[in-house]
Protein backbone atom coordinates (compact mmCIF):
# COMPACT_ATOMS: atom_id res chain seq x y z
CA UNK A 1 0.00 0.00 0.00
CA UNK A 2 2.77 2.53 -0.88
CA UNK A 3 2.44 6.33 -2.07
CA UNK A 4 5.55 6.28 -4.70
CA UNK A 5 7.43 4.05 -7.25
CA UNK A 6 9.47 3.39 -3.86
CA UNK A 7 6.89 2.58 -1.09
CA UNK A 8 4.49 0.07 -3.78
CA UNK A 9 2.65 -1.81 -1.37
CA UNK A 10 1.26 -4.10 -3.69
CA UNK A 11 -0.98 -5.83 -1.15
CA UNK A 12 -4.32 -4.93 1.30
CA UNK A 13 -4.24 -4.97 4.85
CA UNK A 14 -3.80 -7.71 7.27
CA UNK A 15 -7.89 -8.58 7.76
CA UNK A 16 -7.13 -9.91 3.91
CA UNK A 17 -3.32 -10.83 4.08
CA UNK A 18 -2.04 -13.99 3.26
CA UNK A 19 -2.31 -15.34 7.36
CA UNK A 20 -6.15 -15.81 6.90
CA UNK A 21 -5.70 -18.88 4.98
CA UNK A 22 -4.81 -22.33 6.49
CA UNK A 23 -5.62 -25.22 4.76
CA UNK A 24 -6.23 -28.75 6.37
CA UNK A 25 -2.72 -30.39 7.71
CA UNK A 26 -1.29 -33.79 6.50
CA UNK A 27 -1.89 -35.57 9.60
CA UNK A 28 1.46 -38.05 10.37
CA UNK A 29 -0.58 -41.28 10.29
CA UNK A 30 -1.23 -40.06 6.54
CA UNK A 31 2.43 -39.98 5.53
CA UNK A 32 3.28 -44.01 6.74
CA UNK A 33 5.39 -45.47 4.61
CA UNK A 34 3.46 -48.37 4.30
CA UNK A 35 0.44 -45.65 2.60
CA UNK A 36 1.62 -45.53 -0.78
CA UNK A 37 -1.66 -44.87 -2.50
CA UNK A 38 -2.87 -41.32 -3.20
CA UNK A 39 -6.37 -40.74 -2.25
CA UNK A 40 -8.77 -37.92 -3.84
CA UNK A 41 -8.73 -36.13 -0.84
CA UNK A 42 -4.98 -35.88 -0.97
CA UNK A 43 -3.96 -35.21 -3.80
CA UNK A 44 -5.07 -31.29 -3.65
CA UNK A 45 -3.11 -31.20 -0.14
CA UNK A 46 0.13 -32.39 -1.65
CA UNK A 47 -0.28 -30.57 -4.42
CA UNK A 48 0.00 -27.40 -1.84
CA UNK A 49 2.49 -29.08 -0.39
CA UNK A 50 5.52 -26.85 -2.93
CA UNK A 51 5.01 -23.50 -1.06
CA UNK A 52 7.45 -21.45 -0.81
CA UNK A 53 11.24 -21.65 0.01
CA UNK A 54 13.12 -19.25 2.18
CA UNK A 55 14.55 -16.33 0.05
CA UNK A 56 17.28 -16.51 2.66
CA UNK A 57 18.78 -19.32 0.40
CA UNK A 58 18.11 -17.37 -2.81
CA UNK A 59 20.85 -15.63 -5.24
CA UNK A 60 22.19 -11.82 -4.29
CA UNK A 61 20.45 -10.03 -7.74
CA UNK A 62 22.92 -7.44 -9.57
CA UNK A 63 21.39 -4.46 -10.34
CA UNK A 64 21.98 -1.27 -11.79
CA UNK A 65 21.57 0.46 -8.30
CA UNK A 66 23.60 -2.20 -6.32
CA UNK A 67 23.68 -5.54 -5.15
CA UNK A 68 20.00 -6.80 -4.01
CA UNK A 69 18.77 -9.68 -1.80
CA UNK A 70 15.81 -10.35 0.46
CA UNK A 71 16.54 -11.90 4.17
CA UNK A 72 13.29 -12.92 6.23
CA UNK A 73 12.59 -10.74 8.93
CA UNK A 74 13.40 -11.43 12.52
CA UNK A 75 10.74 -9.72 14.73
CA UNK A 76 13.46 -9.82 17.66
CA UNK A 77 16.09 -7.78 15.41
CA UNK A 78 13.94 -5.87 13.04
CA UNK A 79 10.31 -4.70 14.55
CA UNK A 80 11.80 -1.05 15.85
CA UNK A 81 12.71 -0.70 12.04
CA UNK A 82 9.91 -1.80 10.19
CA UNK A 83 7.57 0.31 12.64
CA UNK A 84 9.33 3.62 12.01
CA UNK A 85 8.70 2.73 8.31
CA UNK A 86 5.43 2.03 8.95
CA UNK A 87 4.59 5.13 10.59
CA UNK A 88 6.60 7.07 7.52
CA UNK A 89 3.12 8.94 6.11
CA UNK A 90 3.87 8.12 2.59
CA UNK A 91 3.88 4.35 3.97
CA UNK A 92 1.06 4.83 6.42
CA UNK A 93 -0.93 5.84 3.58
CA UNK A 94 -1.37 2.94 1.89
CA UNK A 95 -0.21 0.51 4.32
CA UNK A 96 -2.54 1.57 7.22
CA UNK A 97 -0.14 0.24 9.63
CA UNK A 98 0.57 3.43 11.84
CA UNK A 99 0.83 3.45 15.62
CA UNK A 100 3.25 1.63 18.22
CA UNK A 101 5.54 -1.34 17.72
CA UNK A 102 2.28 -3.58 18.37
CA UNK A 103 0.87 -2.77 15.05
CA UNK A 104 3.61 -3.87 13.19
CA UNK A 105 4.29 -6.76 15.35
CA UNK A 106 0.94 -8.30 14.69
CA UNK A 107 1.04 -7.75 10.99
CA UNK A 108 4.33 -9.75 11.04
CA UNK A 109 2.94 -12.43 13.21
CA UNK A 110 -0.25 -12.80 10.55
CA UNK A 111 2.64 -13.61 7.88
CA UNK A 112 4.52 -15.54 9.87
CA UNK A 113 1.67 -17.74 10.59
CA UNK A 114 0.78 -19.06 7.48
CA UNK A 115 3.52 -22.04 7.36
CA UNK A 116 5.34 -20.62 4.82
CA UNK A 117 2.92 -18.94 2.35
CA UNK A 118 3.95 -15.99 3.38
CA UNK A 119 7.46 -14.83 3.91
CA UNK A 120 7.93 -11.35 5.21
CA UNK A 121 11.58 -10.16 4.44
CA UNK A 122 14.00 -6.99 4.60
CA UNK A 123 15.08 -5.92 0.90
CA UNK A 124 18.86 -5.15 1.47
CA UNK A 125 20.74 -2.84 -0.89
CA UNK A 126 24.47 -3.36 -0.63
CA UNK A 127 24.52 -4.91 2.68
CA UNK A 128 21.69 -1.81 3.93
CA UNK A 129 17.97 -2.64 5.03
CA UNK A 130 16.06 -0.09 2.85
CA UNK A 131 12.88 -1.68 1.57
CA UNK A 132 10.04 -4.76 3.37
CA UNK A 133 8.72 -7.33 1.03
CA UNK A 134 6.47 -9.93 1.34
CA UNK A 135 6.64 -12.45 -0.79
CA UNK A 136 3.22 -15.07 -0.65
CA UNK A 137 1.30 -17.86 -2.28
CA UNK A 138 -1.25 -15.85 -4.18
CA UNK A 139 -3.25 -18.95 -5.36
CA UNK A 140 -3.51 -19.85 -1.57
CA UNK A 141 -3.96 -16.37 -0.51
CA UNK A 142 -7.71 -14.50 -0.33
CA UNK A 143 -6.76 -12.45 -3.29
CA UNK A 144 -7.26 -15.92 -5.31
CA UNK A 145 -11.26 -14.73 -4.83
CA UNK A 146 -10.33 -11.85 -6.28
CA UNK A 147 -9.09 -13.24 -10.06
CA UNK A 148 -8.67 -16.13 -11.76
CA UNK A 149 -5.55 -17.37 -10.02
CA UNK A 150 -3.32 -20.12 -11.56
CA UNK A 151 -1.28 -22.53 -9.65
CA UNK A 152 1.85 -21.24 -7.80
CA UNK A 153 1.06 -18.11 -8.61
CA UNK A 154 3.60 -16.40 -6.52
CA UNK A 155 2.38 -12.62 -4.87
CA UNK A 156 5.22 -9.59 -3.91
CA UNK A 157 3.67 -6.88 -1.25
CA UNK A 158 6.77 -4.03 -1.36
CA UNK A 159 7.64 -0.91 0.29
CA UNK A 160 10.43 0.98 0.26
CA UNK A 161 11.49 2.10 3.99
CA UNK A 162 14.74 4.62 3.54
CA UNK A 163 13.11 8.05 2.26
CA UNK A 164 17.12 8.59 0.93
CA UNK A 165 16.16 5.90 -2.34
CA UNK A 166 12.83 7.10 -3.05
CA UNK A 167 11.70 9.06 -6.05
CA UNK A 168 14.74 7.46 -7.96
CA UNK A 169 12.83 5.03 -10.07
CA UNK A 170 14.63 2.61 -7.96
CA UNK A 171 10.72 0.39 -7.18
CA UNK A 172 10.69 -0.54 -11.07
CA UNK A 173 14.58 -1.70 -10.84
CA UNK A 174 13.81 -3.82 -7.15
CA UNK A 175 10.55 -5.18 -8.71
CA UNK A 176 12.20 -6.37 -12.00
CA UNK A 177 15.25 -7.77 -9.70
CA UNK A 178 12.92 -9.35 -7.52
CA UNK A 179 10.52 -11.45 -10.00
CA UNK A 180 13.69 -13.00 -11.44
CA UNK A 181 14.31 -14.29 -7.88
CA UNK A 182 10.58 -15.79 -7.27
CA UNK A 183 11.10 -17.32 -11.57
CA UNK A 184 14.73 -18.63 -10.85
CA UNK A 185 13.95 -20.30 -7.74
CA UNK A 186 10.11 -21.25 -7.84
CA UNK A 187 10.21 -22.93 -11.43
CA UNK A 188 7.02 -24.27 -10.88
CA UNK A 189 5.46 -20.61 -11.00
CA UNK A 190 4.58 -18.91 -14.29
CA UNK A 191 3.18 -15.64 -13.01
CA UNK A 192 3.79 -13.11 -10.15
CA UNK A 193 1.51 -10.96 -9.08
CA UNK A 194 0.71 -7.75 -7.61
CA UNK A 195 -2.48 -5.88 -6.62
CA UNK A 196 -1.32 -1.97 -6.06
CA UNK A 197 -3.91 0.83 -4.83
CA UNK A 198 -5.63 1.61 -8.34
CA UNK A 199 -4.91 5.68 -6.95
CA UNK A 200 -1.38 5.23 -6.13
CA UNK A 201 -0.41 6.06 -10.14
CA UNK A 202 3.76 6.17 -9.51
CA UNK A 203 3.35 2.46 -7.84
CA UNK A 204 1.31 1.38 -10.95
CA UNK A 205 3.82 3.08 -13.23
CA UNK A 206 7.05 1.30 -11.21
CA UNK A 207 5.03 -2.38 -12.07
CA UNK A 208 4.94 -1.14 -15.59
CA UNK A 209 8.34 -0.20 -15.95
CA UNK A 210 9.40 -3.69 -14.45
CA UNK A 211 7.51 -5.80 -16.96
CA UNK A 212 4.55 -6.19 -15.27
CA UNK A 213 1.37 -5.41 -17.32
CA UNK A 214 -1.98 -3.99 -16.52
CA UNK A 215 -4.27 -6.90 -15.99
CA UNK A 216 -7.73 -5.55 -14.80
CA UNK A 217 -9.00 -3.52 -12.10
CA UNK A 218 -10.46 -5.40 -8.82
CA UNK A 219 -12.47 -4.37 -5.81
CA UNK A 220 -10.59 -6.09 -3.00
CA UNK A 221 -12.17 -5.54 0.30
CA UNK A 222 -10.47 -2.24 1.17
CA UNK A 223 -9.17 -1.08 -1.96
CA UNK A 224 -9.48 -0.82 -5.74
CA UNK A 225 -6.31 -2.37 -7.10
CA UNK A 226 -4.76 -2.98 -10.26
CA UNK A 227 -4.10 -6.44 -10.70
CA UNK A 228 -0.47 -6.92 -12.27
CA UNK A 229 1.08 -9.14 -13.82
CA UNK A 230 4.33 -10.30 -14.91
CA UNK A 231 4.90 -13.89 -17.14
CA UNK A 232 7.52 -16.16 -16.98
CA UNK A 233 7.18 -16.70 -20.62
CA UNK A 234 8.16 -12.98 -21.36
CA UNK A 235 11.08 -12.49 -19.08
CA UNK A 236 13.36 -11.52 -21.30
CA UNK A 237 11.27 -9.61 -23.54
CA UNK A 238 10.05 -6.82 -21.10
Amino acid sequence: MPSTDTTAHSGTASTTGPGLYRPTELRPTELRPTELRLSARLLPLLAEADLLDSPAAWDTAATPAGDFRLEPVRPDRDLELLTGWMNDPEVAAYWELAGPASVTAAHLRAQLDTAGRSIPCLGLLDGTPMSYWEIYRADLDPLSHHYRAHPHDTGIHLLIGDRAHRGRGLGATLLRAVAGLVFDHRPRCARVIAEPDIRNTPSVSAFLTAGFRYSAEIQLPEKHAALMIRERSLRNLL
